[in-house]
């Protein structure tokens, strides 16, 4: 039989969306987060640069607003970025309050970071590590509320909707999920009268990525799965520098290195940016990222270079101790050295679409952060855009269920997880031979340049490994680890035939058969949706 857990509100997910938000909605609900691994481990807790917001008096909402509509190339929901702008530094204050130490500039004032693509300094930030400092005082927080419950190593398998019920509609509403405890290796199903799905990104869909392992895009896979629209997810941000080291899993090195005045060079020590943008090493990360692939493909040479040797030892050291200390393991001192740098996976513009309250598409289904697509980043996200647009928008959600909670009736059961007829899982090679093929098909055929062949070879051979892979999942007993692949396969499905249908070059998104931008055709979200 089927453990079953109710509460009043689930979150899947436990970075700076999920666990803000469980904060401010458990002085008004019972709270159950699932996290399917360590609490800490997320891509906030991996996040360096730090929090895009206007509190200088030398910027203001409209030039940041500005910023992330030139970033976006066009594709932004202007609405939604002014909400953000306008309500972000609230936001800033609320985290110093939860007890978030940012990095001051003296004893009033706290200092403000500059990254590529803001026109003024307004990165708030804790050295290099803003986002292990962030969530380490949530968690603090979370651990010592009584009205919050937190499940370490649960993955989510399914949002519970009418399906399960043998019921269809199209007006779809979640009541939970089912959910595997890992450590136990037991389905369960949580069912509550909210979900919110804040389960991150989704870098590992590619071999190369900046994000922690956990990254495999479940909440975006579930969400199509159960009818949720889908937008965007085309547009997939490489950031330009992570660490070029075998043993170094892609580390990044922080936008924040070529905002303090980092330079990028190639390994005989010539510049290059001044022939792609006037912006140089300032400009937007997807025009960085693309110059650095062609850069590299020209040469032949396996990366490029990040040099700071040309700053204060001491400033360097003082602005970006944990990448100092990180590259020195690895024996590379960048106060003396050039730092070799290729892009890696980071970041996915789209995502399940949500409104101005993170409602998706499905009833008391919720998203924000990298999960959700709120059309904020456009075909391109502005640095330190992405923790500034979880906080604002897991608020808004949390004040609209609020208003809803006490209208919603009892708690609807499911039937039991169903395993009958499975094994237990032999083959584990089919799962880790599935993973890494996946992963190189994207990376091959749908990275930071596309073209119609390379999508439909893409296309293809991802339709093979998912037919394999849900046969697997059909007969055998759910491990996390099939769990993450089958999502990683639907994710990239979704990629792929998000980027077949955007038949213009944009932002993230670059093809040598349209290589231009088309405004009269494109200038709209790509939209999928499974029924």
């Amino acid at each position: 039989m089927t453990e079953a857990i109710k509460t009043d509100v689930l979150v899947i997910g436990s970075g700076i969306g999920g666990l803000y938000f469980a904060i401010h909605m458990a002085d008004h609900a019972q709270v159950t987060i699932i996290t399917k691994k360590e609490s800490s481990t997320s891509n906030t807790n991996w996040a360096q640069g730090g929090i895009a917001a206007t509190i200088d008096n030398s910027d203001s909402a409209e030039l940041h607003i500005s910023d992330t509509l030139i970033a976006g190339a066009g594709l932004c929901n202007t609405e939604m970025v002014e909400l953000m702008v306008r309500e972000g530094p609230r936001h800033i204050t609320r985290l110093m309050e939860l007890g978030v130490q940012f990095t001051k500039a003296d004893n009033h004032h706290l200092h403000l970071g500059k990254e590529g693509g803001h026109s003024r300094s307004r990165i708030v930030h804790a050295k290099d590590l803003t986002g292990r400092e962030v969530e380490t005082a949530l968690l603090e927080r979370i651990n010592s509320h009584p009205n919050i419950t937190l499940l370490e190593h649960h993955i989510a398998i399914e949002l519970l909707t009418e399906h399960h019920l043998g019921i269809k509609t199209n007006d779809i509403t979640c009541y939970g999920a089912y959910v595997l405890d890992s450590m136990q290796r037991k389905p369960k199903k949580i069912l509550a009268k909210i979900t919110m799905v804040a389960s991150g990104g989704l870098g590992h869909v590619y071999p190369y990525t900046t994000n922690p392992e956990i990254a495999t895009g479940d909440g975006v896979a579930m969400g199509y799965r159960a009818g949720a629209e889908i937008a965007n997810m085309e547009f997939i941000q490489f950031h330009p520098t992570s660490l070029y080291h075998p043993k170094a899993k892609s580390f990044l090195i922080s936008e924040a290195v070529r905002g303090f005045g980092g330079i990028l060079r190639l390994k005989n020590g010539q510049q290059f940016m001044h022939k792609y943008d006037k912006r140089q090493n300032l400009a937007p990360r997807d025009i960085v990222a693309r110059a650095i692939d062609s850069e590299i493909k020209k040469s032949g040479e396996e990366c490029v270079f990040l040099d700071v040797t040309h700053i204060e030892s001491d400033k360097t050291r003082e602005h970006f101790p944990n990448i100092y200390k990180t590259c020195l393991e690895f024996g590379i001192d960048m106060t003396r050295e050039m730092i070799p740098v290729v892009p890696a996976a980071h970041y996915s513009c789209g995502g399940i679409k949500v409104d101005e309250q993170g409602r998706t598409t499905i009833n008391r289904l919720y998203a924000c952060g990298e999960t959700s697509c709120t059309g904020v980043h456009g075909a391109n996200r502005l640095a330190s855009n992405s923790l500034l647009e979880a906080l604002v928008f897991a608020w808004r959600s949390c004040l609209d269920i609020r208003g809803q909670l006490e209208h919603i009736g009892n708690i609807v059961d499911f039937p039991d997880w169903d395993d009958s007829g499975t094994v237990n899982p032999e083959e584990w090679i089919l799962v880790s031979h599935n993973k890494r093929e996946a992963q190189q098909v994207m990376s091959d055929y749908v990275g930071i340049v596309r073209s119609d062949l390379r999508l439909q070879r893409a296309k293809r051979r991802m339709d093979f490994l998912k037919e394999e892979t849900e046969a697997y999942y059909k007969r055998t007993k759910i491990t996390t680890q099939i769990l993450e692949l089958r999502n990683i396969i639907k994710v990239s499905s979704i990629i792929i035939e998000s980027a077949i249908k955007r038949r213009e070059s944009r932002g993230l998104h670059y093809t040598t058969d349209y290589s231009s931008t088309d405004d009269k055709h494109f200038l709209n979200d790509t939209i999928l949706r499974s029924f």
